[in-house]
């Protein structure tokens, strides 16, 4: 199926069905969002790989300083920074022929999401996914998370 014509569900479950994901994002300094959704992925069986920076390891895993320095690379990225750094990220992502970018996006905050970075990946086939967060779908999610998938879905926001 056409990247084009998927909806919501359907790009959350092509994301999730790839095992080998880069999470950026990861603070060294203190319990971030993006640690707290790169662990669920690696307790859930992912191979997640850590994107930093300066950082040399995150929750006792080899850090990476980009997508380029991941050994054998991966089928998707999750990005959890500001929209500046997203589309850095992307941009390599493009480079490097990634077809699935997920930019946090949790509705009531400030978000990962750049418009632009979503227009580059639309342009070049990506499934790119700007509305929720991962921890709304995968197994197990928690209160908040299936509360906010409940809300994201009722407006329409998931479609």
């Amino acid at each position: 199926m056409a990247v084009a014509t998927m909806t919501h569900p359907e790009k959350v479950k092509d994301f999730l069905a790839q095992r080998r994901i880069a999470v950026s994002g990861l603070s060294r300094t203190k319990d971030s969002g993006a640690g707290a959704i790169y662990l669920k992925l690696r307790e859930q069986g992912y191979q997640v790989f850590p994107l930093h920076p300066s950082a040399e390891a995150l929750h006792g895993d080899t850090c990476y300083p980009n997508l380029s320095a991941i050994p054998d690379g991966v089928d998707a990225v999750f990005i959890m920074n500001s929209p500046d750094v997203s589309e850095q990220v992307v941009d390599e992502a493009l480079q490097l022929g990634i077809k699935r970018v997920w930019m946090h996006n949790n509705t009531f905050m400030p978000s990962s999401v750049s418009q632009a970075a979503v227009d580059r990946c639309k342009a070049a086939g990506v499934n790119v996914i700007d509305v929720g967060c991962p921890m709304m779908f995968l197994e197990q999610a928690d209160i908040f998370h299936s509360c906010m998938r409940w809300v994201l879905r009722t407006t329409g926001r998931l479609n």
